[in-house]
């Protein structure tokens, strides 16, 4: 009985951190796409120029 109680946690604890990977990777995914859409469409500055493209 215990070693099958060992073997379900084992299979709940990959799938859980397969699906927390998994939801990372789409996290990481749409982060990137709003820094690259920062970095395409940033404002111009009073001079004309562009500015930083970071905000620090």
């Amino acid at each position: 009985m215990v070693p099958v109680l060992l073997v379900l946690l084992l299979v709940l604890l990959l799938f859980g951190a397969g699906f927390a990977i998994k939801i990372l990777w789409w996290i990481a995914l749409a982060v990137l796409i709003m820094w690259l859409l920062g970095f395409l469409f940033r404002s111009t500055g009073s001079g004309g120029s562009r500015g930083r493209w970071y905000r620090w």
